[in-house]
């Protein structure tokens, strides 16, 4: 396990878990594929999920216990410190570009929140809305990833897959983020989040945080939510022309490139 203690910058996390918070009023449109992907996930029909999100008007409370989540627990430390690295990475990074980074909050909540997207939920996975500059995570994502798509799992794992989040929220504010809704840009945005997330990881070499191998983790996890992998999981067929977020092997190597990269200009 990386030694996250090293970091003492902290993030802007805001813990909805157990909050009565619902959906109601849809999902945003950068969370219909990975709302997709769940679907297949879970073995469910495509057109009765997007059913089941648009009948959802009225509020639907979250029925966790409050109480449990009252402090910081060790899980919400966790993803503070990583939030607070990437924030202090990307600071000084587009500092040397005359760029101020308006770091972004993260919340953290279980099955279903608000979002300026429409509805944050479970089964759109972690996702970054650029209407409020914020990121959703539900905590309950990474078992998912485990256990239906065969990802490896670790600390290092869950950190690489915030720093993409964070990617498009320096994609944002580098105005980089297309309207297009074409397979290919969402691809080469996705594959450049994978980048941004690599630099963020390799700035800590000299930082005696990673141990040694440990990278390996976000590699697997890389890998494991290729657009390929996850039609070969899911019983279809391979089909390129419908990817969204590009194969395993160009998720592997846009990271690589980042964390083997000097700066912003190894992924721009």
């Amino acid at each position: 396990m990386a030694d996250w203690k090293k970091i003492t910058q902290k993030g802007n996390v805001s813990d909805r878990r157990g909050s009565p918070l619902a959906i109601g009023g849809g999902i945003g449109v950068a969370g219909v594929g990975l709302m997709l992907l769940f679907t297949y996930l879970s073995g469910g029909d495509v057109l009765g999920t997007f059913l089941n999100i648009a009948s959802q008007d009225a509020l639907t409370p979250n029925q966790q216990d409050v109480a449990q989540f009252e402090g910081q627990d060790p899980y919400e430390e966790f993803i503070t410190t990583v939030l607070g690295s990437t924030d202090q990475y990307w600071t000084n990074e587009l500092s040397t570009q005359g760029i101020t980074y308006t770091p972004p909050e993260l919340v953290l909540f279980r099955d279903s929140t608000q979002s300026a997207c429409g509805g944050a939920s479970a089964m759109v996975g972690p996702h970054y809305c650029p209407l409020d500059s914020v990121i959703y995570l539900d905590e309950r994502f990474f078992t998912e990833l485990q256990s239906r798509l065969g990802a490896e799992g670790g600390d290092v794992a869950e950190a690489y897959v915030i720093a993409h989040e964070v990617g498009h929220h320096v994609q944002n504010k580098l105005k980089l983020l297309n309207a297009s809704d074409s397979n290919a840009t969402s691809v080469a945005l996705e594959l450049q989040a994978d980048c941004f997330a690599g630099l963020w990881l390799g700035s800590l070499k000299d930082e005696d945080v990673l141990e040694e191998g440990e990278v390996r983790e976000a590699l697997d996890a890389a890998s494991t939510v290729g657009d390929d992998n996850i039609q070969k999981r899911t019983g279809g067929e391979v089909q390129p022309e419908s990817w969204t977020h590009g194969s395993s092997e160009q998720r592997v190597a846009a990271f690589n490139s980042g964390y083997n990269g000097t700066g912003l200009q190894s992924c721009i």
